[in-house]
């Protein structure tokens, strides 16, 4: 009887399943249900453990992200890089080959971007066969093609707003899905130019919800998606901080939460630092997030991140420490 009356109660926490006037109510209820979030991750044929944190590293392929771009655009250095990541803590391989960076001087197609990211794919898989690798695209074609080659996980920045047959073509696949908060295009959705909002908790878990009913339409199982919240995607320093904060609020979407707070400009905001030096911010914020609720964690320096989530943890779980 309790499971079931859990049941009918988390159809009412969804603001996005309900009627307009009752976002507040919704929210109410799913902070009020016990937390019932997944201890696993389905990617492809395998589950990936959520017990502990699990950290995504970043490999940007591309001449002009915001942090690391042109570093490791030539294979034999992003193969280096993603050896790096791995020996260094990461579970997950993340590679992108489009730059969210705002002010950038054209849009990539989808044949440049598989000139970019495709080669790596293949590489890792031989490199490192054990790890789990994840494409950061929003093109079908890219993610078709990139999954045929061995990659596990499309992680979609646009929600999967902006290529709705991406869906369909991580449904084929059996990949994991990661379905990122953002609002606009590529070239904007890091930019503050649809940073308005009335209700922003409310309206990003939302817009979430939406993005999970489009994914499961298409065909997606529940237990292979992952949501993200946008840490500084279309969302102003305030609120980034105030979202990480209430990330909680986010488990009423009953999908494991992943966080990329890397390096972004609401830390060098608190910190007063260049993007180079906020490796030890980034830390700081998964740690936060990890007690807020977060399970999976993108970084592009695990080792710090690592220590952080490490010691949140322990305080979680001290058993984990003394067995």
């Amino acid at each position: 009887m309790i499971g079931w009356c859990r049941a009918r109660l988390s159809t009412l926490a969804r603001p996005w399943g309900g009627p307009p006037e009752l976002p507040d109510i919704a929210h109410a209820v799913g902070l009020a249900l016990p937390c019932i979030v997944p201890h696993t991750w389905t990617i492809g044929r395998q589950s990936l453990s959520l017990d502990r944190p699990l950290l995504v590293g970043i490999l940007n392929v591309t001449p002009d992200s915001f942090s690391d771009g042109g570093r490791y655009y030539d294979l034999p250095a992003a193969a280096d890089h993603a050896q790096v990541l791995v020996d260094t803590g990461a579970d997950v391989v993340d590679i992108g080959g489009e730059s969210t960076r705002p002010g950038r001087p054209q849009p990539v197609t989808g044949a440049d971007e598989l000139a970019r990211v495709l080669p790596v794919v293949e590489a890792l898989r031989h490199r490192l066969p054990d790890i789990p690798l994840s494409v950061d695209t929003v093109k079908a074609e890219v993610a078709e093609r990139c999954l045929a080659a061995g990659a596990s996980i499309i992680n979609d920045v646009s929600g999967g707003r902006l290529d709705p047959d991406l869906l369909s073509v991580v449904a084929g696949a059996g990949a994991g899905l990661v379905l990122m908060h953002s609002r606009g295009t590529v070239a904007d959705m890091a930019t503050y130019d649809h940073a308005e909002y009335h209700d922003l908790l409310n309206e990003i878990i939302a817009e979430l919800g939406e993005g999970i009913e489009r994914a499961v339409l298409a065909g997606v199982t529940e237990d292979r998606i992952v949501v993200d919240p946008g840490l500084g995607f279309a969302k102003r320093v305030g609120q980034s901080w105030w979202l990480l904060d209430q990330l909680e609020a986010l488990t009423c979407l009953g999908r494991p939460i992943m966080v990329g707070p890397s390096r972004k400009r609401f830390l060098g905001a608190a910190t007063g630092r260049p993007v180079a030096q906020l490796d030890v911010a980034t830390a700081t914020a998964c740690a936060l997030a990890y007690d807020r609720g977060a399970k999976i964690f993108r970084v592009h320096d695990p080792g710090s991140a690592h220590d952080a989530l490490a010691v949140a943890h322990a305080a979680r779980e001290p058993r984990s420490v003394a067995e």
